[in-house]
């Protein structure tokens, strides 16, 4: 009997810069835009993490930063993975004033997510334009080149809102758009417009209902699974606001969306 279900997996906050990042084959520059916490080295992150769980190995690979974890997922077997990537992918440009922290990883580095077979990256986040508009636009080429799919951002609203179909062999598709709010922590000003590149930026409201149901239906064919990846919310924080919830069944109810991948908070909460 032939098997249509589709297993997917859900990764929250991704994040692969810092000491992440130097810690892979080629680590991109040391120096951090970190004063309000008087950090300027991402060896520092490597020297903290020592110090409470002891030393890290010296015969790595570019897959040895995801520690136990893949082997977990292999065992699940998803027929797809999906995350938050929570890092621009770049050694352009420059840190975006006044905002605390700037995450990025090297371009050369991106196989570490090949590695883990990372089929789409969520951009639409508080972290994919740390390092200004040339860096955004090094992370998206970077993407693209290396076969990773993505959504949330681009050069205009309409690619940064745009869906993203994924076909899975001898199954069906999951279609994924990829949206976030000023909740999150993300500049107003990082929003794509018809003539500026950015993230697709979203007001919890029924505007944004219809649109992001418009979107979907243009694209959508029968037995497609839509999934509608969302970054807001505080970091660590473990309440649903009634607005979030409000949202997120609406996009249900008349969007079209099957399922919602929440994360901003950088743990689980909880699941509905």
């Amino acid at each position: 009997m032939k098997n249509d279900e589709i297993s997917i997996l859900l990764a929250g906050d991704v994040m692969l810069g810092r000491g992440i990042d130097q810690l892979m084959p080629h680590p991109g520059d040391l120096k951090l835009y970190e004063a309000w916490r008087q950090v300027d080295d991402a060896r520092v992150f490597i020297d903290l993490s020592q110090k409470r769980y002891g030393p890290i190995p010296g015969n790595r690979d570019i897959g040895s930063v995801w520690g136990d974890i893949l082997p977990e997922i292999e065992a699940l077997d998803p027929d797809l993975r999906l995350i938050n990537l929570e890092t621009a992918i770049t050694s352009n440009g420059q840190p975006w004033p006044n905002k605390k922290i700037h995450y990025r990883m090297h371009p050369q580095n991106v196989g570490v997510l090949k590695h883990a077979k990372i089929d789409f990256c969520a951009l639409a986040n508080n972290h994919v334009i740390d390092w200004g508009y040339p860096g955004l636009d090094e992370t998206l080429a970077t993407l693209e080149k290396s076969g990773v799919h993505y959504a949330g951002a681009g050069d205009g609203i309409e690619q940064a809102g745009m869906p993203i179909t994924l076909p899975v062999s001898g199954k069906g598709r999951v279609i994924v758009v990829s949206m976030a709010t000023t909740s999150s922590g993300i500049p107003v000003e990082w929003g794509a417009g018809y003539k500026r590149s950015g993230l697709n930026l979203v007001d919890l409201n029924d505007f944004w209902i219809n649109q992001i149901r418009d979107s979907i239906s243009v694209i959508r064919k029968l037995g497609d699974i839509a999934v509608a990846s969302i970054h807001w919310g505080r970091n660590y924080g473990h309440d649903i606001h009634p607005r979030q919830r409000y949202f997120a069944h609406k996009l249900i109810a008349e969007a079209g969306i099957d399922l919602i991948h929440g994360h901003s908070s950088h743990h689980v909460r909880e699941i509905e």
